[in-house]
Protein backbone atom coordinates (compact mmCIF):
# COMPACT_ATOMS: atom_id res chain seq x y z
CA UNK A 1 0.00 0.00 0.00
CA UNK A 2 1.12 3.48 -0.85
CA UNK A 3 -0.07 6.36 0.70
CA UNK A 4 0.74 10.57 -0.37
CA UNK A 5 0.36 13.09 2.34
CA UNK A 6 -0.08 16.58 1.08
CA UNK A 7 0.75 19.71 2.49
CA UNK A 8 -2.50 20.22 4.50
CA UNK A 9 -2.66 19.13 8.33
CA UNK A 10 -4.18 16.55 9.15
CA UNK A 11 -5.61 15.40 12.51
CA UNK A 12 -2.50 14.19 14.42
CA UNK A 13 -2.32 15.59 18.31
CA UNK A 14 0.09 18.64 18.22
CA UNK A 15 1.94 17.12 20.87
CA UNK A 16 4.92 14.66 20.62
CA UNK A 17 4.02 12.46 23.41
CA UNK A 18 1.32 10.07 22.51
CA UNK A 19 -1.38 9.04 25.52
CA UNK A 20 -0.54 5.82 26.42
CA UNK A 21 -3.10 3.59 28.51
CA UNK A 22 -2.30 4.88 32.07
CA UNK A 23 0.81 3.24 33.15
CA UNK A 24 1.93 2.66 36.62
CA UNK A 25 3.07 -0.71 36.89
CA UNK A 26 3.29 -2.66 33.65
CA UNK A 27 4.06 -5.01 31.36
CA UNK A 28 1.63 -7.50 28.71
CA UNK A 29 1.98 -10.51 26.85
CA UNK A 30 3.05 -13.80 27.46
CA UNK A 31 5.24 -16.29 26.51
CA UNK A 32 3.19 -19.24 24.16
CA UNK A 33 2.67 -22.36 25.55
CA UNK A 34 5.30 -25.22 24.84
CA UNK A 35 3.88 -27.33 22.51
CA UNK A 36 3.98 -30.28 24.67
CA UNK A 37 0.38 -31.08 24.82
CA UNK A 38 -2.01 -32.47 22.07
CA UNK A 39 -5.01 -29.54 21.13
CA UNK A 40 -7.47 -32.46 23.08
CA UNK A 41 -4.73 -31.89 25.93
CA UNK A 42 -4.85 -27.98 25.57
CA UNK A 43 -8.62 -27.47 25.23
CA UNK A 44 -9.75 -29.77 28.07
CA UNK A 45 -6.64 -28.35 30.36
CA UNK A 46 -8.38 -24.54 28.95
CA UNK A 47 -11.80 -25.97 29.95
CA UNK A 48 -10.86 -27.00 33.21
CA UNK A 49 -9.37 -23.11 33.80
CA UNK A 50 -12.39 -21.83 33.26
CA UNK A 51 -14.86 -23.76 35.45
CA UNK A 52 -12.47 -23.73 38.41
CA UNK A 53 -10.86 -20.01 37.96
CA UNK A 54 -11.28 -18.05 41.12
CA UNK A 55 -13.98 -15.31 41.83
CA UNK A 56 -12.26 -12.30 42.69
CA UNK A 57 -12.95 -11.14 46.37
CA UNK A 58 -12.10 -7.92 47.97
CA UNK A 59 -10.70 -6.51 44.28
CA UNK A 60 -11.57 -2.97 42.89
CA UNK A 61 -14.16 -4.71 40.61
CA UNK A 62 -17.84 -2.14 40.13
CA UNK A 63 -21.00 -3.86 38.94
CA UNK A 64 -22.75 -0.60 38.68
CA UNK A 65 -23.12 0.58 34.97
CA UNK A 66 -20.25 2.37 33.65
CA UNK A 67 -20.59 6.37 32.89
CA UNK A 68 -19.24 6.81 29.35
CA UNK A 69 -18.47 10.78 27.90
CA UNK A 70 -20.09 10.95 24.45
CA UNK A 71 -17.31 13.17 22.87
CA UNK A 72 -19.95 14.63 20.02
CA UNK A 73 -22.59 15.33 22.41
CA UNK A 74 -21.07 16.31 25.59
CA UNK A 75 -23.21 13.57 27.58
CA UNK A 76 -22.47 11.58 30.10
CA UNK A 77 -24.26 8.12 29.26
CA UNK A 78 -24.77 5.58 32.14
CA UNK A 79 -23.88 1.65 29.96
CA UNK A 80 -24.50 -1.11 31.29
CA UNK A 81 -21.15 -3.80 31.39
CA UNK A 82 -23.03 -6.15 28.95
CA UNK A 83 -23.61 -3.44 26.48
CA UNK A 84 -20.33 -1.08 27.41
CA UNK A 85 -18.58 -4.60 25.98
CA UNK A 86 -20.10 -5.62 23.25
CA UNK A 87 -19.85 -1.96 22.01
CA UNK A 88 -16.17 -1.57 22.63
CA UNK A 89 -15.65 -5.38 20.93
CA UNK A 90 -17.71 -4.18 17.52
CA UNK A 91 -15.77 -0.45 17.74
CA UNK A 92 -12.20 -2.57 17.83
CA UNK A 93 -12.20 -5.59 16.09
CA UNK A 94 -14.28 -6.81 12.73
CA UNK A 95 -17.05 -8.56 13.45
CA UNK A 96 -15.53 -11.17 10.62
CA UNK A 97 -12.92 -12.36 13.13
CA UNK A 98 -13.30 -15.70 14.40
CA UNK A 99 -15.14 -16.35 17.69
CA UNK A 100 -12.55 -16.92 20.01
CA UNK A 101 -10.99 -14.31 18.89
CA UNK A 102 -13.99 -12.37 19.89
CA UNK A 103 -14.17 -13.54 23.34
CA UNK A 104 -10.75 -12.63 23.88
CA UNK A 105 -10.87 -8.88 22.58
CA UNK A 106 -14.49 -8.83 25.11
CA UNK A 107 -12.47 -9.87 28.33
CA UNK A 108 -9.50 -7.66 26.81
CA UNK A 109 -12.20 -5.03 26.50
CA UNK A 110 -14.08 -5.35 30.06
CA UNK A 111 -10.44 -5.44 31.83
CA UNK A 112 -9.46 -2.20 30.25
CA UNK A 113 -12.86 -0.20 31.21
CA UNK A 114 -12.42 -1.73 34.79
CA UNK A 115 -8.80 -0.60 35.01
CA UNK A 116 -9.73 3.00 33.61
CA UNK A 117 -12.83 3.61 36.09
CA UNK A 118 -10.67 2.81 39.15
CA UNK A 119 -7.63 5.01 38.21
CA UNK A 120 -10.48 7.97 37.38
CA UNK A 121 -11.52 7.18 41.05
CA UNK A 122 -8.40 7.46 42.23
CA UNK A 123 -6.69 10.29 39.87
CA UNK A 124 -10.32 11.84 38.47
CA UNK A 125 -9.29 13.63 35.49
CA UNK A 126 -11.15 16.99 35.34
CA UNK A 127 -11.96 16.51 31.75
CA UNK A 128 -14.36 13.67 32.13
CA UNK A 129 -16.64 15.55 34.70
CA UNK A 130 -18.72 12.43 36.48
CA UNK A 131 -17.36 9.61 34.08
CA UNK A 132 -15.29 7.03 33.82
CA UNK A 133 -13.71 7.56 30.67
CA UNK A 134 -14.85 8.76 27.16
CA UNK A 135 -15.76 7.30 23.88
CA UNK A 136 -12.26 8.80 22.34
CA UNK A 137 -10.46 6.36 20.52
CA UNK A 138 -7.53 8.37 20.69
CA UNK A 139 -7.76 8.61 24.75
CA UNK A 140 -9.28 5.18 25.42
CA UNK A 141 -10.61 2.21 23.76
CA UNK A 142 -13.19 2.30 21.32
CA UNK A 143 -16.98 2.58 22.12
CA UNK A 144 -20.00 2.15 19.71
CA UNK A 145 -23.49 2.92 20.81
CA UNK A 146 -26.29 0.65 19.16
CA UNK A 147 -27.10 3.48 16.96
CA UNK A 148 -23.49 3.64 15.70
CA UNK A 149 -23.19 -0.24 15.87
CA UNK A 150 -26.78 -0.27 13.27
CA UNK A 151 -24.81 2.51 11.26
CA UNK A 152 -21.66 0.65 10.65
CA UNK A 153 -23.26 -2.66 9.99
CA UNK A 154 -26.14 -1.70 7.89
CA UNK A 155 -27.74 -4.83 6.76
CA UNK A 156 -25.82 -7.08 8.68
CA UNK A 157 -26.53 -5.23 11.70
CA UNK A 158 -28.16 -8.16 12.97
CA UNK A 159 -25.78 -11.32 12.08
CA UNK A 160 -22.86 -9.48 13.20
CA UNK A 161 -24.12 -7.75 16.48
CA UNK A 162 -25.86 -11.65 17.40
CA UNK A 163 -21.64 -13.08 16.83
CA UNK A 164 -20.73 -10.71 19.10
CA UNK A 165 -23.15 -10.83 21.90
CA UNK A 166 -22.57 -14.14 22.02
CA UNK A 167 -19.09 -14.16 22.36
CA UNK A 168 -19.38 -11.15 24.74
CA UNK A 169 -21.69 -13.23 26.72
CA UNK A 170 -19.82 -15.99 27.29
CA UNK A 171 -16.87 -14.20 28.71
CA UNK A 172 -18.70 -11.48 30.19
CA UNK A 173 -17.55 -12.51 33.91
CA UNK A 174 -13.70 -12.71 32.99
CA UNK A 175 -11.11 -10.23 33.53
CA UNK A 176 -7.66 -10.28 33.51
CA UNK A 177 -5.71 -9.79 36.74
CA UNK A 178 -2.04 -8.74 37.99
CA UNK A 179 -0.81 -8.32 41.55
CA UNK A 180 -4.97 -8.11 42.52
CA UNK A 181 -5.70 -5.36 39.71
CA UNK A 182 -7.29 -5.63 36.54
CA UNK A 183 -4.08 -5.56 34.09
CA UNK A 184 -3.41 -2.23 31.29
CA UNK A 185 -5.40 -5.28 28.85
CA UNK A 186 -3.35 -2.97 25.77
CA UNK A 187 -4.10 -4.27 22.06
CA UNK A 188 -3.12 -3.30 18.83
CA UNK A 189 -4.18 -4.51 15.35
CA UNK A 190 -1.03 -6.44 14.40
CA UNK A 191 2.87 -6.59 15.63
CA UNK A 192 5.23 -6.30 12.98
CA UNK A 193 5.70 -10.23 14.02
CA UNK A 194 6.88 -9.77 17.20
CA UNK A 195 5.07 -7.78 19.84
CA UNK A 196 6.87 -4.84 21.34
CA UNK A 197 7.53 -4.07 25.05
CA UNK A 198 5.64 -1.31 27.11
CA UNK A 199 9.37 -0.33 28.05
CA UNK A 200 10.62 0.03 24.71
CA UNK A 201 6.95 1.77 23.38
CA UNK A 202 5.88 4.16 26.80
CA UNK A 203 9.18 3.81 28.93
CA UNK A 204 8.31 1.91 31.67
CA UNK A 205 8.22 -1.64 32.51
CA UNK A 206 5.39 -3.64 32.98
CA UNK A 207 5.30 -7.15 33.93
CA UNK A 208 3.25 -8.87 31.99
CA UNK A 209 3.57 -6.47 28.56
CA UNK A 210 6.87 -8.11 26.96
CA UNK A 211 7.44 -9.04 23.68
CA UNK A 212 6.01 -12.44 22.32
CA UNK A 213 6.02 -14.03 18.84
CA UNK A 214 2.99 -12.98 16.77
CA UNK A 215 5.00 -14.25 13.52
CA UNK A 216 1.35 -14.87 11.49
CA UNK A 217 1.23 -10.95 11.31
CA UNK A 218 3.29 -10.31 8.53
CA UNK A 219 0.49 -12.26 6.52
CA UNK A 220 -2.25 -9.87 7.63
CA UNK A 221 -3.32 -7.64 5.29
CA UNK A 222 -1.65 -4.27 4.43
CA UNK A 223 1.05 -5.84 6.92
CA UNK A 224 3.51 -3.35 5.05
CA UNK A 225 2.59 0.47 4.04
CA UNK A 226 4.14 3.03 2.26
CA UNK A 227 3.63 6.01 2.95
CA UNK A 228 4.99 9.62 1.06
CA UNK A 229 5.36 13.17 2.47
CA UNK A 230 6.40 16.58 1.17
CA UNK A 231 9.52 17.78 2.33
CA UNK A 232 7.60 20.96 2.82
CA UNK A 233 4.96 19.09 5.24
CA UNK A 234 7.54 17.21 6.82
CA UNK A 235 9.74 20.51 8.13
CA UNK A 236 6.37 22.57 9.18
CA UNK A 237 5.66 19.34 10.92
CA UNK A 238 8.69 18.90 12.53
CA UNK A 239 8.79 22.24 13.27
CA UNK A 240 5.54 22.56 15.47
CA UNK A 241 5.45 19.44 17.27
CA UNK A 242 9.23 19.73 18.33
CA UNK A 243 10.03 23.03 20.35
CA UNK A 244 13.55 24.37 19.67
CA UNK A 245 14.32 21.99 16.32
CA UNK A 246 16.84 23.14 13.90
CA UNK A 247 16.72 21.60 10.77
CA UNK A 248 18.92 23.00 8.53
CA UNK A 249 18.34 23.43 4.85
CA UNK A 250 19.29 19.74 3.22
CA UNK A 251 16.15 17.70 3.54
CA UNK A 252 18.56 14.57 4.06
CA UNK A 253 19.99 15.64 7.06
CA UNK A 254 16.52 16.25 8.97
CA UNK A 255 15.64 12.75 9.91
CA UNK A 256 18.63 9.92 11.09
CA UNK A 257 16.94 6.64 12.55
CA UNK A 258 19.47 4.47 14.61
CA UNK A 259 18.68 1.54 16.75
CA UNK A 260 15.74 -0.90 16.21
CA UNK A 261 14.49 -3.22 19.51
CA UNK A 262 14.17 -7.15 18.87
CA UNK A 263 10.71 -6.35 18.42
CA UNK A 264 11.14 -3.67 15.31
CA UNK A 265 10.26 -0.43 17.02
CA UNK A 266 13.07 2.70 15.67
CA UNK A 267 13.74 3.58 19.41
CA UNK A 268 16.19 6.63 18.40
CA UNK A 269 15.66 9.01 16.04
CA UNK A 270 18.30 12.21 15.25
CA UNK A 271 15.88 14.97 14.02
CA UNK A 272 17.90 17.92 13.33
CA UNK A 273 19.36 18.94 16.70
CA UNK A 274 17.55 17.06 18.86
CA UNK A 275 16.66 13.12 19.88
CA UNK A 276 13.31 11.76 19.69
CA UNK A 277 12.13 8.25 19.94
CA UNK A 278 10.23 6.26 16.60
CA UNK A 279 6.65 6.62 18.46
CA UNK A 280 7.23 10.43 18.55
CA UNK A 281 7.79 10.21 14.56
CA UNK A 282 4.93 7.88 14.27
CA UNK A 283 2.60 10.33 15.67
CA UNK A 284 4.10 13.25 14.54
CA UNK A 285 3.14 11.80 10.70
CA UNK A 286 0.29 9.45 11.54
CA UNK A 287 2.77 6.03 10.48
CA UNK A 288 0.83 3.28 10.81
CA UNK A 289 3.89 1.73 13.51
CA UNK A 290 6.78 2.61 14.96
CA UNK A 291 8.52 0.21 13.20
CA UNK A 292 9.86 1.83 9.91
CA UNK A 293 12.06 3.10 7.64
CA UNK A 294 12.57 6.48 6.01
CA UNK A 295 14.55 7.77 2.41
CA UNK A 296 14.31 11.34 1.05
CA UNK A 297 13.73 11.15 -2.79
CA UNK A 298 14.78 14.60 -3.69
CA UNK A 299 11.18 16.08 -3.35
CA UNK A 300 9.90 13.59 -0.55
CA UNK A 301 10.08 11.76 2.10
CA UNK A 302 9.05 7.92 2.04
CA UNK A 303 8.36 6.14 5.60
CA UNK A 304 7.90 2.62 5.13
CA UNK A 305 6.02 0.44 8.01
CA UNK A 306 5.48 -2.95 9.14
CA UNK A 307 2.93 -3.99 10.95
CA UNK A 308 -0.01 -1.47 12.31
CA UNK A 309 -0.91 0.00 16.12
CA UNK A 310 1.68 0.35 18.77
CA UNK A 311 2.62 -3.54 19.14
CA UNK A 312 2.40 -3.44 22.48
CA UNK A 313 -0.30 -6.61 24.03
CA UNK A 314 -2.36 -8.50 21.94
CA UNK A 315 -1.75 -8.37 18.60
CA UNK A 316 -5.92 -8.76 17.00
CA UNK A 317 -4.40 -10.42 13.65
CA UNK A 318 -2.38 -12.65 15.86
CA UNK A 319 -5.52 -13.42 18.07
CA UNK A 320 -7.80 -14.35 14.97
CA UNK A 321 -4.89 -16.31 13.39
CA UNK A 322 -4.55 -18.44 16.51
CA UNK A 323 -8.62 -18.46 17.37
CA UNK A 324 -8.98 -20.31 13.33
CA UNK A 325 -6.24 -22.36 14.35
CA UNK A 326 -7.77 -24.03 17.02
CA UNK A 327 -7.07 -22.19 19.98
CA UNK A 328 -9.06 -20.94 22.82
CA UNK A 329 -10.02 -17.85 24.32
CA UNK A 330 -8.08 -18.33 27.34
CA UNK A 331 -5.32 -19.30 25.50
CA UNK A 332 -5.16 -16.31 23.34
CA UNK A 333 -5.18 -14.19 26.27
CA UNK A 334 -2.42 -16.35 28.65
CA UNK A 335 0.03 -15.72 25.17
CA UNK A 336 -0.19 -12.10 25.08
CA UNK A 337 -0.29 -11.22 28.43
CA UNK A 338 2.37 -12.71 30.50
CA UNK A 339 1.48 -14.20 33.93
CA UNK A 340 -1.53 -12.84 34.55
CA UNK A 341 -4.79 -14.75 36.06
CA UNK A 342 -8.13 -14.89 34.45
CA UNK A 343 -10.88 -14.43 37.70
CA UNK A 344 -14.76 -14.72 37.21
CA UNK A 345 -16.21 -11.69 38.90
CA UNK A 346 -20.00 -11.60 38.94
CA UNK A 347 -21.62 -8.55 36.70
CA UNK A 348 -24.83 -9.71 37.53
CA UNK A 349 -24.98 -8.29 40.96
Amino acid sequence: MKRVIAYVMFLVSAAVIPAIPAISAKSENSPPKAETLSQEEKASELTETAETAETAENTAVSYEPYRVLNCSTGEIQEVSVRDYVIGAVAAEMPASFAEEALKAQAVAAHTYAERQRNLQKKYPDKALGNADFSDDPNKYQGFYTDEKIRYYFGDNYDVHYNKIAEAVDEVLPYIMMYEDEPIIAAFHSMSSGKTESAENMWGTAVDYLVPVNSKSDKDAPDYADECEISAEFVRARLEKVIEGIQLGDNPENWIKTGEKSPSGTVLEVTVGNKKVTGNDIRQAFGLRSADFSVEFDGENFIFRTCGYGHGVGMSQYGANYMAEKGSKWQEILEHYYCDVEIFKVDVNR
